[in-house]
C-alpha cells in the first residue's frame, strides 16, 4: 500500500481536473517526498492538458511545485526531512549535455520531464489501483505529496515564502533566465518582449535588474502593459498597433539587441526577428502548436542576426533560483505581483481564469493536508 494523498487527475483531453485520492509510492533512489506548499499553473500545462504530450490519460501534471521533504530515498546525500524545497525540471546530471552545462537540454530531458513517467517509465501514483502518469518533471505537482528527484529539487531557506516561490521553478525562471543566462544582457542594451505573461513579465523583471536601457512590451491587453510598465518595461505597444515594427525600429534606432517572443506563435515570433537588429538575437520561449512553422527572411541572418530557441531560461536551477530567491527577497524582482492565490480545490477555476487572461500566475495553495 501506498500513501493515500490527494491528487488532480485530469481523465480526457481538455477535462475538468478532479481532486481525488490517489496512492504515493515510497521515495526509490536519489527521490524525495515532498509536502507540497503551493504549485504554480503554467501555460505548458495547460497544453498537455489539451493533448500536446499525446500520452494517455489519467495523468497528473504540474510542475512549479514548493513544499517540504518528509522522506528521502536510498542516495539522498544533499537533503532531509524538513529541508524547503522548490522544484524545477528534471535533468540527468551525467550526460554529455548536463557536463557542458546545459540541463535544460539533458539527453534523458524528454523521459524525465515530458512523458508523464519517470526515466525508467514506471509511475509513482495509483489511482484506483491503477498506475497513472504522474511524474511530470519528475513532480506532478498538483497534488498534497509527490516524489521528486534530488536534481530538480532545489533547497530554500526554511522561511522562505514557499508560497510565492513556487513559479520560479518554470515560468519566472524561463523569463528571467533568458534574459540574465541565455543572453546576458548588458547595462544599456535594448530588449523587445513580446507577451506580457507570467515568462514575459519575467523577462521584463530581469532585464531591469540588468540595467536596459530601453524594454519594449508588447501584449493585447493595455491592463498588462500597463502592469510591464510598472515592473520596469519604458515602451509599450498594444500587439494590433499599425505598423508597429516599424514604429519600434525607428524608436530603437534600427531594431534591440536582444528580442522574446513568449506566444508560440510564428507570426508573432516574425515580429520579433524583424524588430532585432543586425548581430542582435531572437528566441523563442513560447510553446508552439505541433508541427508550426516560421517563414523568415534569410537576408536578415545574413546580417549577423540570430534565432535561437531557449528552454527553462537556459538557467541551472541548483544555482539560478538561489539567485532569482535572492532579487526577490532584495525587493528586485516581485513576483507577487504576478501571483493569485487559489485552493487546491478551486483548481478548474483557476486554469479558467488562466485561459481568459483573468490571472496572469495562478498559484495553487495546498495546505499540506492529507486524505484522512
Amino acid at each position: 500500500m501506498g500513501l493515500p494523498v490527494r491528487a488532480a487527475v485530469l481523465q480526457v483531453v481538455n477535462g475538468p481536473f478532479a481532486i481525488d485520492e490517489v496512492e504515493l509510492d515510497s521515495p526509490r533512489t536519489g527521490e524525495l517526498r515532498v509536502r507540497v506548499t503551493a504549485s504554480g499553473i503554467c501555460h505548458t500545462d495547460l497544453a498537455y492538458r489539451a493533448g500536446a504530450g499525446r500520452f494517455p490519460f489519467p495523468a497528473v501534471l504540474g510542475h512549479e511545485g514548493a513544499g517540504v521533504v518528509e522522506a528521502v530515498g536510498d542516495g539522498v546525500t544533499d537533503f532531509v526531512p524538513g529541508d524547503a524545497v522548490v522544484l524545477s525540471y528534471f535533468s540527468c546530471r551525467e550526460c554529455g549535455t548536463c557536463a557542458r552545462r546545459h540541463p535544460a537540454y539533458c539527453e534523458r530531458g524528454y523521459a524525465g520531464n515530458f512523458s508523464g513517467a519517470r526515466p525508467d517509465g514506471s509511475f509513482p501514483m495509483r489511482w484506483h489501483g491503477e498506475p497513472i502518469r504522474s511524474s511530470f518533471f519528475h513532480q506532478s505537482s498538483f497534488a498534497t505529496h509527490v516524489l521528486a528527484h534530488q536534481h530538480n529539487a532545489v533547497k530554500v531557506d526554511a522561511s522562505a515564502p514557499l508560497e510565492l516561490l513556487a513559479p520560479l521553478g518554470c515560468g519566472f525562471q524561463t523569463g528571467a533566465g533568458a534574459v540574465l543566462e541565455a543572453f546576458r544582457l548588458e547595462a544599456g542594451q535594448q530588449l523587445a518582449v513580446y507577451g506580457a505573461g507570467a515568462v514575459g513579465l519575467a523577462a521584463i523583471m530581469a532585464a531591469r535588474v540588468a540595467g536596459a536601457a530601453r524594454i519594449i512590451a508588447v501584449d493585447l491587453s493595455a491592463e498588462r502593459l500597463e502592469l510591464a510598465r510598472e515592473l520596469g518595461a519604458t515602451d509599450t505597444f498594444l500587439a494590433h498597433e499599425p505598423e508597429l515594427t516599424k514604429t519600434i525600429l525607428k524608436r530603437t534606432r534600427g531594431g534591440v539587441d536582444f528580442a522574446l517572443e513568449c506566444v508560440g506563435s510564428p507570426q508573432v515570433l516574425r515580429q520579433a526577428f524583424d524588430v532585432t537588429r543586425p548581430l542582435g538575437t531572437c528566441a523563442l520561449l513560447g510553446l508552439p502548436g505541433h508541427g508550426a512553422e516560421v517563414s523568415l527572411p534569410m537576408i536578415g541572418l545574413l546580417s549577423g542576426k540570430k534565432l535561437m530557441g531557449i528552454l527553462e531560461g537556459n538557467a541551472d536551477p541548483k544555482t539560478f533560483i538561489p539567485r532569482l530567491v535572492s532579487l526577490h527577497a532584495e525587493g528586485r524582482f516581485p513576483i507577487e505581483k504576478l501571483s493569485r492565490p487559489y485552493a487546491f480545490e478551486a483548481i478548474n477555476d483557476a486554469v479558467h481564469d488562466m485561459e481568459t487572461r483573468t490571472a496572469i500566475k495562478p498559484v495553487l495553495h495546498m495546505q499540506g493536508g492529507r486524505t484522512p
